[in-house]
């Protein structure tokens, strides 16, 4: 297993990735696996955005943010009114991505405005402020009957295909695994050290955290669009606390700055998820009760600060070789 630990060839992770995409397509054109298998699958690649882009600020930035579900709920529904509402003449092929955009920009502009309120001041209030804000989108949602109030949004087409969903985890695995091996995410990771020491040494901290921030809620917005057009109803109570306590569960329990740890915590989410459906309410205290446990026992998760090498850059090992 010692070629695990090394970078791939040139040529071999795009050929896995055309692979895995093919698959995906063919699962989606012959019908390969039954209806269940397909949502699970749905379900898990839409947990590993959520996981990956909260792990930006939670893991990377050290920062806490409890609001991701906030950012999910503003992706759902924008997605949902410009899909239902919006642009119900147009065709799926090209309006699908439209919606998700949209949701995405709507989530990540939000951030930005959210960002520059928090990030005036340090310490603790990010977890505040985010929880705060997920109440007022909770709120806001129930009260605008245009969008269904507390009754929900019906009628969303079934447009999250497996395809789709793969493509937009391999775009949320890019982007940030090159944002955080980049000289400005070396800022970033800065900030989790020593805020005070990175800014002595030049680092625009500020800027640094508004920037993963405004990345983070765009893919949250990004996986409540896919997450509303998988189920096809969407009701402000799913984007609770709850919600919100399910992807720090997955966040903590992969690892915190780690994407492999983002795709195992993940994983290993959803099929407990799925395995724990019969105890019904009873779900609800075991979940939140995982998370308490890893706090205590393993505050950093499985893979806490760790990479598995295929998400390194080659520069990186390069950089290490040299001593730099």
């Amino acid at each position: 297993m010692r070629w695990l630990r090394q970078p791939p060839p040139r040529g071999v992770l795009l050929a896995l990735l055309g692979v895995c995409l093919a698959a995906c397509f063919a699962v989606e054109r012959f019908g390969l696996v039954d209806d269940y298998v397909r949502f699970v699958l749905v379900t898990l690649g839409i947990n590993i955005i959520l996981c990956v882009s909260l792990n930006l600020v939670n893991g990377w930035m050290g920062e806490f943010s409890v609001g991701h579900a906030g950012f999910m709920a503003l992706g759902a529904y924008l997605s949902a009114c410009v899909s239902v509402k919006w642009l119900e003449w147009g065709d799926p092929l090209w309006m699908f991505p439209v919606a998700v955009c949209a949701g995405g920009l709507l989530a990540g502009a939000v951030g930005f405005l959210l960002g520059l309120l928090s990030f005036k001041t340090r310490g603790d209030y990010l977890a505040i402020i985010t929880l705060a804000f997920l109440m007022i989108v909770k709120s806001g949602l129930e009260n605008i009957p245009y969008v269904g109030g507390p009754r929900g949004f019906l009628g969303i087409g079934s447009h999250t295909t497996l395809l789709w969903t793969a493509l937009w985890v391999v775009v949320t695995l890019w982007t940030i695994r090159n944002l955080v091996y980049s000289r400005f995410g070396r800022g970033i990771v800065a900030v989790r050290e020593d805020e005070i020491a990175a800014n002595a040494m030049g680092v625009d901290t500020r800027k640094a955290k508004l920037a993963a921030f405004v990345v983070s809620s765009f893919f949250g917005g990004v996986a409540g669009a896919l997450f509303a057009h998988q189920l096809q109803f969407i009701n402000p109570s799913v984007f609770d606390i709850v919600k919100s306590t399910e992807i720090l569960v997955m966040v903590y329990l992969g690892g915190v700055g780690s994407l492999a740890g983002s795709i195992l915590g993940a994983t290993v989410f959803t099929i407990l998820a799925q395995l724990l459906q019969p105890l019904g309410t009873w779900r609800m205290v075991i979940l939140p009760l995982i998370l308490v446990l890893l706090m205590i026992f393993r505050p950093r998760g499985i893979m806490g600060m760790r990479e598995f090498a295929w998400f390194v850059p080659r520069r990186e090992f390069k950089r290490k070789e040299d001593g730099k």
